[in-house]
């Protein structure tokens, strides 16, 4: 008998929540951000690039929600993971196309259940992280 599962994503209707709280702190903040939210895959699912927010941080927000979603890891924590590590910190982060080991990409989780992941870009990595944050706490609205 072939096992059966099931398969959980991030819903279109969450992830614009996500866009709309994450949005919600950057205007307080003052400042224009890029966010992301992919599926658990790693495909875009919601995006939005504020006025005002870097040309160059539309590719950065993606690839951190990629990186999240992809390894059901915050970004932030790739640093102390390679930090001490040699060949890990010389290796992952150029080698592994889209990884990024800075703050600003953490996955969205049901239970144990990677469905998706934010990532945000446009400020600082801190700045980026409150974004986010801001963001996930549409998960538990």
């Amino acid at each position: 008998m072939a096992a059966t599962f099931e398969r959980l994503s991030v819903t279109a209707e969450l992830a614009r929540a996500m866009i709309e709280a994450a949005e919600t702190k950057a205007g307080e903040m003052g400042h224009p951000f890029v966010i992301a939210v992919v599926d658990d895959s790693g495909v875009l699912k919601a995006f939005s690039r504020m006025d005002g927010a870097a040309l160059l941080s539309v590719q950065i927000a993606q690839d951190k929600a990629y990186t999240a979603a992809g390894f059901g890891l915050a970004t932030d924590a790739w640093h102390d993971f390679v930090k001490d590590d040699a060949p890990l910190a010389m290796g992952a982060a150029p080698g592994i196309d889209r990884l990024i080991v800075f703050g600003g990409g953490y996955p969205i989780k049901i239970g144990d259940a990677v469905v998706g992941a934010i990532g945000v870009s446009g400020g600082h990595y801190s700045q980026d992280m409150e974004v986010a944050r801001a963001g996930l706490s549409a998960v538990s609205s």
